[in-house]
């Protein structure tokens, strides 16, 4: 095992974590956050995803903070891997990809979260209380009703959100419009950002009006030469985001 673990007294309802990143100092600095959060313990580090399937072989775990970027494949490849040798391991991306196309991928593959470097331990610590209530609740076993299904959904998507979405408006398109926004080297408009996301101009301006009387964006106004305004939105970042 690399690495320095948790060598605290055992909790039988701590939660196992494998903390994989091909930079040694990255993989370190993740561990003592995630040694910080009650409830968890990281048992092993990795830095290639040869060393991340060694372990878990060694030492199967309940999370994997999981890089994109590794030496010999990359995350996704790897959790796809993972599925196919039987891992039921749960998985927060925890990376500098920013392509929606990684981050839809990530998503489509059952990752749970994808927390964007850098990032602050508050923004890594809410996500993992998250992950820690949603694993209690799924282990009382029994039936669910509607709300509780939702709940359940919409726990880990949430999570490190400065404002809970009004209803109506789905966790998962507010963060592919963010997403959109932070990957953008400029403003962009909201066809623009409509095309880039996948959805149509008028649910994605919805959510950037959202975004924008939470703090989050900022609007300008592009004037042509119509006299009609256009709309253009920046990603405003700040601490965890």
């Amino acid at each position: 095992m690399t690495g320095t673990p948790n060598h605290g007294i055992r909790d039988s309802h701590d939660m196992h974590v494998l903390v994989v990143d091909d930079d040694m100092r990255v993989t370190r600095i993740n561990a003592a956050y995630v040694a910080k959060v009650p409830g968890f313990r990281v048992v092993a580090q990795a830095h290639s995803a040869a060393e991340a399937l060694a372990r878990l072989d060694a030492h199967p775990v309940d999370l994997i903070l999981l890089d994109h970027y590794l030496p010999d494949e990359n995350g996704l490849d790897l959790v796809r891997r993972l599925r196919q040798l039987g891992h039921r391991t749960d998985v927060i991306m925890v990376t500098a990809a920013r392509d929606l196309a990684t981050v839809q991928n990530a998503m489509r593959l059952g990752a749970l979260q994808y927390l964007v470097k850098p990032f602050t331990f508050a923004g890594l610590r809410t996500r993992l209380e998250a992950y820690g209530a949603l694993r209690r609740t799924l282990e009382t076993g029994g039936e669910a009703e509607q709300d509780e299904v939702d709940r359940i959904f919409g726990a880990l998507a949430a999570a490190g959100s400065p404002n809970e979405l009004p209803k109506g408006h789905s966790a998962t398109t507010a963060e592919l419009v963010r997403q959109v926004l932070r990957s953008a080297e400029g403003p962009l408009s909201t066809q623009r950002i409509a095309e880039r996301a996948g959805i149509s101009r008028q649910t994605a301006q919805r959510y950037l009006k959202l975004l924008e009387r939470t703090g989050r964006v900022s609007l300008a106004l592009r004037y042509g030469e119509t006299g009609r305004p256009e709309h253009r939105y920046s990603w405003l970042p700040s601490e965890g985001a």
